[in-house]
């Protein structure tokens, strides 16, 4: 990922050898910070082929995505690929680990096929909700809080005043689109359905980190209120895209999230 200045592939380097410079960062806390962000990358496609996938499924895949995949995508934007050099700016991995992920996950759903009973003889859309919404609240407020450390901590700075400003708007930002996102998609679906989705909801919230994490740094807090409306909007309508039209079955909603406002 770091290893040249290919535009398409950087070097080969498994072992990190060579000399590479990331600033004040020592080398090996960017390797774990990057290894993170490679394992989010992947764990995003098990939602999307929860249930019909096995444990050898899951290995194989994980494997491709860490060592082909994503390495030559971060390249692109954060190793000095084509996509650095057009100044393509992605913070914390909006393309880089969400979009990544989610195109993945959507490729995988796709060719798993749905589940036992998600649609009927007509092709009709059969929910399948959540076993425990209690559990789900937990995970997307774990995932809440520790974005503060995936945005915040891509500033890989806080030495100085300039620096603990910059993390300081990135976190206001980021916390400002979830909490925009998630009461768009209540109302949203409260007037859509007749009453507000619970799990549309929680998913909304991860929309609007998802969507903020690129640009967190550069729009003011007016822009993260205006990042969090529409990605609060655009989950659910993507969500009913790929149920109702696509006919891609997404357990938990991880191709509209990741993919959808990772774009």
């Amino acid at each position: 990922m770091f290893a040249g200045s290919g535009a398409l592939i950087g070097g080969f380097d498994p072992l990190i050898r060579g000399s590479y410079d990331f600033g004040i960062l020592p080398l090996w806390c960017y390797v774990i910070f990057q290894t993170v962000f490679c394992a989010t990358a992947a764990t995003i496609v098990s939602g999307s082929m929860a249930e019909r996938t096995n444990f050898k499924a899951y290995c194989i895949y994980s494997a491709v995505i860490s060592l082909i995949i994503y390495p030559i995508s971060g390249h692109w934007i954060w190793g000095g690929g084509w996509l650095s050099s057009l100044n393509f700016h992605d913070l914390a991995g909006s393309t880089c680990v969400h979009m990544v992920g989610g195109l993945i996950a959507c490729l995988g759903a796709a060719m798993l096929g749905p589940r036992i009973g998600k649609y009927d003889k007509n092709g009709k859309v059969r929910a399948i909700p959540g076993h425990n919404m209690t559990a789900m609240a937990l995970g997307v407020f774990i995932l809440w809080f520790c974005w503060f450390g995936f945005n915040g901590g891509s500033t890989v700075a806080m030495s100085t005043d300039e620096d603990m400003t910059l993390a300081s708007l990135v976190m206001f930002n980021t916390n400002l689109a979830a909490a925009v996102a998630t009461v768009v998609a209540m109302i949203f679906t409260w007037i859509r359905y007749g009453k507000p989705d619970v799990s549309m909801t929680f998913n909304a919230a991860l929309a609007g980190l998802v969507a903020i994490t690129a640009g967190c740094d550069c729009v003011t807090p007016v822009g993260a209120f205006f990042i969090g409306l529409v990605s609060g909007l655009l989950v659910v309508l993507s969500v009913e895209f790929f149920d109702k039209i696509a006919k891609i079955d997404d357990p938990v909603g991880a191709v509209s999230v990741h993919m959808v406002n990772g774009i």
